[in-house]
């Protein structure tokens, strides 16, 4: 690299500007202490870790995107993470499983993937995310829900947020039923993923399957919109397995707590909706801004994930990327007043400095040198240091 792209960073690799900075430590804080208001306790998981520790169980999906370097110490190999949720999940189960039968966990830090997730997504992403970790009932998916929504709305997203709930148990119950085999499901798992029927009738059609189990599979695709969809559901899977219907069932009753507790929010169902398949377990939900096809948070339902660390427990959550948000975060109203001053050993000047700076102003020291143009100065004036006006319009 010659010197004049020293400067460059990898594609796909970014960073915050002061403004874009100071946002996100204030939307960071506000974010923080709200999900601390409903009883999540705060951990901040290591950077890296050793690879068969953060690639365990469920996991395992992440090692494409996971960059991995050895250890000068030990000579094994480290991770450097690409999703917290696993490290939390570890210490729900390792060093927290003792704490109560149901547990709160919330998080906050970068995370770095091989590849971007989509087009013009960063590698580089600020992950939040919540967990409740005991508790097995629709109960506990609708708080994620709620105070995921709760988040994006404190963030400032602007416009109506809808929400996508699914449940990947209907299309596993459902592959099960069929005694599909791994290649079968896989092949009809990627049809459905891109809700392409004509590929899903024709898979099927080369399947020996029983014909009420192709056309259970088949109606899948279709099976999305609003919360009338799950009557009209219940009625063409009515020969589907118990597993099935009672992942109807829950979805049901999410509609009727939303109904409640989130009446604003536009909820649409999809029968189809697989994303985390090899992950979730349940319930998946997403969040979008209206006018945009890209989910601003994601969550579901991922049991037994503290198995592989000794623990099994039913969890469930959501994470979101904090710098999709920083832009809509709301700027503060009221700005900082910035106060410069010479460079000085004044003994009287140093403590009005720092009363000023416990006041919330912003106070700089002209270096030697140097000038620092704002609105106001403090100066020494008839014996005493006061603050006056410069003329000056540069605030902080």
């Amino acid at each position: 690299m010659t010197l004049k792209e020293s400067w460059l960073l990898p594609e796909g690799i970014d960073e915050l500007m002061p403004e874009e900075a100071a946002q996100l430590e204030r939307m960071h804080r506000l974010l923080v202490d709200r999900m601390q208001s409903w009883g999540y306790q705060l951990v901040v998981p290591p950077l890296v870790e050793y690879l068969d520790s953060l690639l365990t169980g469920t996991a395992k999906t992440l090692d494409l995107q996971t960059f991995k370097l050895i250890d000068q110490l030990s000579g094994r190999l480290l991770g450097i993470r690409a999703d917290m949720t696993p490290q939390v999940a570890r210490i729900a189960a390792h060093r927290l499983r003792d704490n109560s039968d149901v547990l709160r966990l919330c998080y906050i830090g970068s995370v770095l993937h091989t590849l971007p997730a989509g087009q013009a997504s960063s590698r580089n992403p600020i992950q939040l995310g919540a967990e409740i970790y005991g508790h097995a009932g629709p109960e506990s998916d609708m708080e994620s829900i709620q105070l995921m929504v709760e988040l994006l709305e404190i963030s400032g997203v602007s416009g109506s947020i809808s929400l996508d709930i699914g449940h990947v148990g209907i299309y596993r119950g459902l592959a099960d039923f069929a005694e599909l085999d791994d290649e079968q499901e896989q092949a009809l798992f990627s049809a459905m993923q891109r809700k392409a029927l004509p590929e899903i009738l024709h898979l099927l059609s080369g399947y020996a399957i029983a014909e009420n189990a192709s056309n259970m599979l088949a109606a899948l695709s279709e099976l999305n919109g609003d919360v009338s969809v799950l009557d009209k559901a219940k009625r063409i899977l009515q020969d589907a397995p118990d597993s099935v219907l009672k992942a109807l069932d829950t979805l049901v009753l999410l509609a009727d707590m939303a109904k409640q507790r989130l009446p604003e929010i536009q909820l649409n169902f999809d029968l189809a909706e697989l994303r985390g398949y090899h992950y979730h377990t349940g319930v998946v939900f997403a969040a979008y801004q209206s006018n945009s096809a890209q989910a601003i948070a994601l969550g579901g339902r991922y049991d037994d994930i503290g198995q592989d660390f000794g623990h099994a427990q039913p969890a469930t959550g959501f994470s979101l990327d904090l710098k999709k948000l920083v832009t809509s975060f709301p700027k503060p109203t009221e700005k900082r007043q910035v106060i410069a001053t010479q460079w000085s050993t004044d003994q009287q000047q140093l403590e009005l400095v720092s009363n000023l700076r416990e006041q919330g102003n912003i106070v700089v020291f002209d270096l030697p040198g140097s000038t620092t143009q704002t609105e106001k100065t403090l100066i020494q004036q008839d014996g005493r240091w006061q603050v006056v006006d410069t003329g000056n319009n540069t605030r902080g």
